[in-house]
């Protein structure tokens, strides 16, 4: 978006905001923190958090494989959703919004590079389910670890009320948004 054009629409969303109630003060937060959260989510699309960690540790899937390796996780950890699962492929899928038959070849390459293995699942015995393997928990491991040491850098001056704070604003925010885009996990 140019210049011209990006001007143009902050003064047609400042107007919109000023127009339902908000201060100037306001305005100009809620228009900077817009900005910042399209920043925060195209490198989150982009992967380039996870890719610089990774990069950091110098080993490591590609950013696809390590999307599929994180969506095991959270499936077998009920992260962000109401239950454990096993994980399968169609839950993969499911998790990393792409088609069964991509996610069966993003497996099929992790298998082949040892990080992933199918096992029988438990409760019932036709099924497979995908387990991440020692090699695979061990840069996980080494990922979570590298990750809160970057996590500590970015509040080290911050003081203890305004991380608790900024933890409970965030949270209320996401709060909101799941309210109004109920869709939204």
């Amino acid at each position: 978006m140019g210049t011209d054009k990006w001007r143009g629409y902050r003064e047609k969303v400042g107007q919109t905001l000023s127009d339902a109630g908000y201060s100037e003060a306001s305005v100009g937060a809620l228009i900077a923190l817009d900005g910042e959260m399209f920043r925060m989510m195209r490198s989150m699309v982009k992967g380039e958090l996870p890719a610089q960690l990774m990069a950091e540790l110098g080993s490591g899937p590609e950013l696809a494989q390590f999307q599929a390796l994180t969506a095991i996780t959270r499936i077998q950890g009920g992260i962000g959703r109401s239950e454990q699962q096993e994980a399968t492929i169609g839950l993969v899928a499911e998790e990393m919004n792409v088609d069964p038959s991509r996610a069966s070849r993003i497996v099929a390459d992790l298998i082949a590079a040892g990080h992933v293995r199918r096992d029988v699942s438990q409760s019932d015995g036709r099924k497979a389910v995908l387990t991440l393997t020692e090699t695979a928990t061990a840069m996980f491991a080494a990922f979570r670890d590298l990750k809160w040491a970057k996590f500590m850098q970015v509040f080290a001056d911050w003081s203890e009320e305004e991380i608790l704070a900024f933890s409970s604003l965030f949270l209320r925010y996401n709060e909101g948004m799941r309210r109004v885009y109920p869709g939204r996990n």
